[in-house]
């Protein structure tokens, strides 16, 4: 073993992972009660340390396929938070990560043994350090990416309507927007395919539904909402 650096104190690094799903028309994180010291039984993203042989990516990778059980789901980076005080245990310092999921994708069973709830972005309770300003961040980032690349079908099923869609961009960007200009723009872009299946669970006339065609959108450089 090595003694480089051993003038300087040490810290530890974590990663916290803010888990968007979408559901029953309103944006949601998965959130569940710390069940260690400190803050125990506070409200909490899912975390943890980064392992002595893995990378920050490879820890938060790891991280969120132990707590869904989904390989490669979309993931960013938020961004390192490292205020001197933001743990009372130790100096930890944690990479933020925001991942999408499609709540129907998730196993509830799952989502049980965790002990994780999806709770609305909108009535968040007081949590644990700084984890309400991580997910602040990561939904400002949301707010732009959702702009200018189609990350909005991963939070959807496979086939949507527009209404479905439409209510998705409201619940990210936390506004209404205009029906007959969003679908005006939407039917612009070739690689949002209107198919002949009907979802009639919201009305007798029921909807078309739509699905997201990625070799579409891989040829249209111009993409922006």
């Amino acid at each position: 073993m090595t003694t480089y650096y051993s003038e300087y104190s040490k810290a530890y690094v974590s990663v916290d992972c803010i888990i968007f799903g979408f559901d029953e028309g309103h944006l949601r994180v998965l959130i569940g009660k710390r069940q260690m010291d400190p803050g125990r039984g506070e409200w909490s993203l899912y975390g943890g340390f980064v392992g002595p042989n893995e990378s920050v990516d490879e820890a938060a990778n790891r991280t969120l396929q132990e707590l869904t059980g989904i390989r490669h789901l979309y993931m960013r980076q938020v961004g390192a938070f490292g205020s001197v005080d933001r743990d009372p245990g130790e100096r930890v310092i944690s990479i933020a990560y925001y991942a999408l999921i499609n709540v129907n994708d998730y196993d509830d069973e799952l989502r049980k043994k965790h002990g994780v709830e999806w709770v609305n972005i909108t009535q968040l309770p007081p949590m644990y350090s700084d984890h309400r300003e991580m997910i602040r961040q990561a939904r400002r980032i949301m707010r732009e990416k959702i702009k200018t690349e189609p990350i909005s079908f991963r939070l959807l099923p496979e086939l949507f309507t527009l209404t479905q869609l439409q209510r998705l961009y409201e619940a990210v960007n936390g506004e209404q927007v205009d029906k007959r200009n969003f679908r005006k723009r939407i039917k612009e872009m070739e690689f949002i395919e209107k198919t002949e299946l009907i979802d009639k669970s919201g009305s007798k006339r029921g909807a078309y539904l739509y699905h997201f065609n990625r070799s579409a959108y891989n040829e249209d450089p111009n993409f922006k909402l």
